[in-house]
């Protein structure tokens, strides 16, 4: 969601500003007894959202303007694909931000950037739906944090932007309401301390009649 490239990738995601990882938020459940973590599910459909845009991407939009600033749609699409990459090394891995060092960095696209979006994404997924993924800790930019939390993080994130490159490439705007009601319970605890990290928009005032959606992008400085 930050509107600047993100140096750290996915082991930054919205800045970590509650490394507890809000556990005990309503769409969380630690997998005891076999039981499917709801994140889970936020997870895949969020996912296949930020994939559908990718996909609907024509080849002449590509260096087109997004809603972040300086980032173009491919630039956009490439910020989320590294993020995907680091899924793998942190969830499964147990690698950390210093192991893993410059393996991430500058342009991971290559020459097609839809096949190295679906790679990483089906990478990612693939990492978080091992057997007691949720259960470990990962040592994200701002100290070991709760795997449950990155998930969630790694899930608000595709949200927004899915929204961001929709907009960039004039497709549909509207977002599924399950993700927009867990987007706003993941980061509306921590959504003060953005701004403050210097990586994120100021939040935008919304109308008194504001739907959830436009709460939510409001929230993370879009203006709708």
């Amino acid at each position: 969601m930050s509107d600047e490239p993100d140096t750290t990738g996915g082991a930054n995601t919205t800045g970590g500003a509650d490394k507890a990882g809000g556990a005990d938020k309503p769409d969380r459940a630690d997998g005891a007894g076999g039981s499917r973590p709801p994140v889970l599910d936020r997870h895949g459909e969020a996912l296949g959202l930020f994939a559908a845009r990718v996909h609907a991407v024509r080849a002449d939009q590509w260096d087109a303007p997004t809603p972040c600033a300086d980032w173009t749609v491919r630039d956009l699409v490439d910020h989320l694909t590294t993020e995907q990459l680091w899924v793998p090394a942190l969830v499964r891995d147990g690698a950390t931000v210093e192991s893993v060092g410059d393996a991430f960095d500058g342009d991971v696209l290559g020459p097609d950037p839809v096949e190295s979006w679906d790679t990483a994404a089906t990478a990612a997924r693939a990492a978080f739906e091992e057997p007691g993924a949720l259960e470990r800790t990962v040592n994200l930019s701002f100290g070991p944090t709760d795997a449950t939390f990155y998930c969630g993080q790694m899930t608000t994130d595709l949200v927004v932007h899915a929204w961001d490159l929709s907009r960039a490439i004039g497709a549909d705007e509207t977002l599924p309401d399950a993700l927009v009601a867990f987007a706003l319970g993941e980061v509306s605890p921590y959504a003060a301390e953005l701004e403050k990290s210097g990586l994120f928009a100021p939040a935008v005032e919304p109308p008194a009649d504001a739907d959830e959606q436009t709460k939510l992008l409001n929230l993370l400085g879009r203006r709708v």
